[in-house]
């Protein structure tokens, strides 16, 4: 089976990368498609994943307008060139295009409802759309839905297993606290007009942390140089080891919410944008907090910090809501394998 599997975005590499190693051992022909996108390239590399790097689409709105026509030209001549069997990626609108336009059957992976854009883009072109149950938009007879969650591909217990030397490499001792934050650069076009933590807002919250232990920030754009201090500095192949170890996590990104709360790690996530995925994880397995406004974070932070069995708590939670969800990977696997039965 030939198959492109196209990334644009660091976290496509990490929901892909276990589906192209199994299907690559059992011969199948994987090609990599990938957008120079923040640390993307950098994961394939690390990971030793070969890949065509189609461009960028930018960062301002001009430019994403016209290297949207650009990359999905790319895209049509790779596949012309390539002729794949099936297109698969996280909301691909290049390649819904180029699979539409040259009669390639296309499945589009989504978990973020209010990218209605991009929905609307890739939605009359692809062959299948594969979300999560609790994905709130009903897109139609195109629509499969499956009980997991985007990041159960590569972290569910059949994929991941926790290395405690992360802790030994960042210079933190088994009875040290530290806490991870995440902010993110609102530069995507689903992302205008939202917000999360204030300037104000992240002064404060640092002085509060810096109390109990150690702050490490991971970002996607550039910190004030008061903040440079938290900066990460660690592989990002290893971030889910740090996140696992974590006593707290609190960002602005959805994906790595997810992410700590499916580790078992108590999850803060301030975001004017609301997803489902996060929202089930929060009713149905209480396993993080969703916040839209900032002042209500701070009562949460001081009850985990103040609380000693806050971390066992969530841990025990995380399992649960583990054990409930499938592996995402397998789920990919089988239906990449039945395509022609969908």
């Amino acid at each position: 089976m030939r198959i492109i599997v196209d990334i644009n975005h660091p976290a496509h590499v990490h929901f892909f990368r276990n589906f192209i190693w199994e299907m690559r051992n059992k011969g199948h022909d994987v090609q990599i498609v990938a957008s120079n996108k923040d640390i993307a390239l950098k994961l394939l590399k690390l990971y030793k994943l070969d890949y065509i790097n189609i461009g960028s689409y930018g960062k301002s709105l001009f430019k994403k307008l016209i290297n949207f026509i650009i990359l999905d030209l790319k895209m049509i001549f790779i596949v012309l060139k390539y002729n794949p069997d099936v297109i698969m990626g996280i909301a691909t609108i290049r390649g819904s295009h180029a699979g539409w336009l040259l009669r390639k059957k296309v499945l589009v992976f989504t978990d973020t409802e209010h990218a209605k854009e991009q929905i609307a883009l890739y939605k009359p072109f692809a062959t299948k759309i594969l979300t999560p149950e609790c994905f709130t938009t009903d897109l139609g007879s195109k629509q499969i839905r499956y009980k997991g969650y985007h990041e159960l591909a590569y972290l569910h217990p059949n994929r991941f297993t926790p290395d405690k030397e992360v802790l030994k490499e960042m210079g933190i001792k088994d009875n040290d606290r530290y806490f991870i934050i995440r902010l993110v650069s609102w530069d995507a076009t689903h992302d205008i007009g939202q917000k999360g933590l204030s300037y104000e807002g992240k002064k404060r919250l640092f002085q509060l942390l810096e109390k109990h232990g150690r702050i490490i920030i991971t970002s996607e754009s550039k910190l004030p140089d008061e903040f440079t201090k938290y900066q990460m500095k660690v592989e990002p192949t290893r971030i889910f080891d740090l996140m696992y170890y974590a006593d707290l996590y609190i960002g602005e990104g959805a994906t790595m919410a997810s992410e700590s709360a499916i580790l078992g790690t108590p999850t803060i996530y301030i975001s004017t944008l609301v997803l489902g995925y996060l929202r089930e994880q929060e009713n149905k397995y209480g396993v993080q907090f969703n916040i839209t406004d900032e002042e209500k974070i701070f009562p949460i932070v001081e009850e985990i910090l103040n609380t000693n069995d806050y971390k066992k708590r969530f841990k025990e939670r995380s399992i649960n809501m583990v054990n409930d969800r499938i592996d995402v990977t397998s789920f990919m696997i089988d239906t990449v394998t039945n395509i022609n039965n969908l």
